[in-house]
């Protein structure tokens, strides 16, 4: 369960800001969406080496 704590004079816009930060630091959403449907291992790990391969270009234009 995620607790915020709202300040003293703090805007209800604000404390909901930092909720919304919180919730999708822990990754529940993600978690909820890819047990919808099953995604074999061999399949997983193929998109995971794609976002690999993907953010290593990423990080390889911007150096150069």
């Amino acid at each position: 369960m995620i607790i915020i704590n709202i300040k003293d004079g703090e805007s209800l816009d604000k404390a909901l800001k930092r909720f919304k930060k919180k919730f999708e630091k822990t990754g529940v959403l993600r978690e909820l969406r890819s047990r919808q449907a099953y995604e074999k291992k061999s399949v997983a790990r193929r998109t995971e080496i794609k976002h690999a391969v993907y953010i290593q270009n990423m990080n390889q234009d911007t150096t150069s």
